[in-house]
């Protein structure tokens, strides 16, 4: 395979380091194997002889833009890139009439059309006659989850292909070809290397651009360690967004994690929503909602402890909130589960909802007025206080409900107690129906 970095230019060229590492063929791009490899799904693509229109999914700096361009290189087709940030309906037009007009002369158009999730539907939605015509080869970039963000017609005309976030190897490989093409190593030591290519999120760009900032900062003999890294390059924010998908993946994993009951995997995923900058009262009201939905009456203290935490961080602040907050993640992903409660009451609602306004049954109803109590309200009622074992037994449901089942206490935790009370109950309510 002929070496692309060795014929770089060398390092007095004014161009980005990112710019001057951009590989020259498929099979040269970092960390998309499953895509580019001899056996990826784009060389599949090319070894057929159509790659039809694409949406290529996944985070900055993966080499979407790249590996878009090399397609046009090897299908033969006329490069063309825009941005939706900076394209209005006016310049779709010409870019669309300027594609018709390549093709009346044999030349198709590779049509690269980054941040495509910025156009609205409307805009969206006048890419298709060019698609079906074969006027353009659409190929989509995107950051955001396509389901979302793009039209259902739009995607039933185009493949998604899903780029991956650059892997520590991938990453150590680009910075082993800037240091090959810079001709000297990186000033770094092995903690800090390990540093920076955690810095990078999985960015191959940011990677680069990180090593260009520290290329520019170190003196003469001069090796960083960790902490003079992080001085010199400061630190790159996590890719995630409080209103888009990173956000909802992240605390999904952290509500399943507790679900799960893995207090590890738990804190991993609420540490990184605090790194990445997400509000801890958010996160509070969270675990107040895990204590509740998945754990219930299993440990009534696991509410208890989550709205304590809560009230510690409004108390404390930051930092030190924050340990109040991680105690509650530890306790209620270690305490034992249970979704009854949160099962009995959308199972009571559904048939408060279908049974309608039913009366309840006199014998519980108070009668301050001569009128009611000729009516017979609260005739025959029995107060539990002064029945044996504090119990009557009475029915309480609406006669033409009958009695119904709601709730059924998991054998977990305190749960188990209940059960074992309802259980006693019921054995007490049945034999008091007895005939004497």
């Amino acid at each position: 395979m002929t070496d692309l970095f060795s014929a770089a230019p060398g390092r007095d060229t004014p161009h980005p380091l990112a710019d001057r590492l951009r590989p020259r063929r498929l099979d040269e791009v970092a960390g998309q194997e499953r895509l580019v490899g001899p056996d990826g799904a784009l060389t599949r693509m090319i070894r057929s002889g159509s790659i039809g229109s694409l949406i290529f999914w996944g985070p900055p700096g993966t080499g979407k833009t790249t590996v878009a361009r090399l397609l046009a290189h090897e299908t033969d087709l006329a490069f063309v890139q825009i941005s939706a940030i900076f394209t209005g309906v006016a310049d779709l037009k010409k870019t669309f009439e300027a594609a018709r007009a390549r093709r009346a002369v044999g030349q198709g158009t590779l049509l690269f059309v980054d941040e495509i999730h910025r156009f609205n539907r409307a805009q969206q939605d006048s890419f298709l006659p060019v698609m079906e015509d074969g006027a353009v080869t659409l190929i989509g970039a995107t950051t955001e989850n396509p389901s979302f963000e793009l039209n259902a017609a739009l995607l039933s005309r185009a493949r998604v292909l899903t780029f991956e976030r650059l892997d520590a190897a991938a990453i150590e490989k680009l910075l082993a070809r800037a240091e090959q093409t810079e001709n000297r190593p990186l000033p770094l030591d092995a903690e800090a290397r390990a540093a920076l290519i955690a810095m990078a999120d999985g960015d191959g760009r940011a990677a680069l651009t990180l090593a260009e900032d520290i290329w520019r900062a170190a003196g003469e003999g001069e090796v960083f360690d960790r902490a003079r890294l992080a001085e010199v390059v400061q630190r790159r924010a996590p890719l995630y967004d409080k209103a888009q998908e990173g956000h909802y993946n992240l605390i999904s994993a952290l509500h399943k994690c507790v679900r799960g009951s893995d207090p590890d995997a738990a804190l991993y995923y609420f540490a990184r929503m605090l790194d990445a900058g997400e509000d801890p009262l958010f996160l509070a009201r969270r675990i107040v909602r895990m204590a509740v939905e998945d754990i219930g009456l299993a440990d009534p203290q696991a509410l208890v402890v989550a709205n304590a935490a809560k009230d510690a961080y409004d108390f404390l602040g930051s930092p030190e909130g924050e340990l109040a907050l991680a105690q509650a993640v530890i306790y209620v992903a270690t305490a034992p589960k249970s979704n009854a409660g949160y099962v009995a009451y959308k199972a009571a609602r559904r048939v408060a909802a279908a049974a309608g306004s039913l009366m309840p049954p006199k014998v519980i109803l108070n009668a301050p007025t001569k009128l009611m109590k000729g009516e017979g309200y609260g005739d025959g009622y029995a107060y539990d206080h002064d029945e044996p074992e504090a119990f009557s037994g009475q029915d309480y449901w609406p006669e033409k409900l009958g009695r119904q089942t709601f709730y059924r206490p998991v054998e977990r935790g305190f749960e188990r107690e209940i059960g074992k009370r309802l259980d006693y109950w019921e054995r007490l309510r049945r034999e008091r129906r007895k005939p004497r």
